[in-house]
């Protein structure tokens, strides 16, 4: 490397959201409406937990299947590094997948959970990762109107984050 030449990374996210009428589509994998946005704000805690995990043999808490939720919620105010999981308004939490995350190909990490028939039936408006179910660090925030889920209704919400 040059001399004063500074190595640039990007954080590229990419949300998806397969949406399905009920459990037996979800199940033959029939979805009626896949919706794809890009975005969000990286919160200060969740980059604090990052490099406190990458420092730390003991410290941390891992965004890994054991601890990692994705979440939603109805707010609509702008997102912030600020942010925090107090931040969401009516924050719905889930549990990653089986098999999710996945990581260490590709320089990407894809998170996923599955909202059924009885679970964040409201409007999708704002989203995020968070490492633990009760107290955990906010990772990031993307606001986006994507609809509104109803009772019965299946909802599958993945994140891909890659770093380019």
């Amino acid at each position: 490397m040059k001399k004063n030449q500074q190595e640039v990374v990007r954080w590229i996210p990419f949300w998806t959201i397969r949406k399905f009428v009920n459990e037996e589509d979800y199940k033959k994998g029939r979805s009626y409406e896949i919706s794809k946005f890009g975005g969000n704000a990286l919160t200060t805690e969740g980059i604090n937990e990052l490099w406190t995990i990458i420092g730390s043999a003991a410290s941390g808490t891992k965004f890994d299947n054991t601890h990692a939720y994705l979440i939603v919620g109805t707010g609509t105010g702008e997102e912030s590094q600020n942010d925090t999981e107090a931040t969401f308004t009516n924050g719905v939490k889930k549990p990653m997948n089986e098999g999710y995350p996945t990581y260490g190909t590709d320089r990407k990490i894809t998170f996923k959970s599955t909202y059924d028939g009885n679970s964040a039936n409201q409007a999708w408006n704002e989203f995020g990762v968070l490492n633990a179910a009760t107290g955990g660090k906010l990772l990031n925030r993307k606001v986006s109107a994507q609809g509104t889920k109803t009772a019965g209704q299946v909802w599958e919400l993945e994140l891909e984050i890659t770093l380019a």
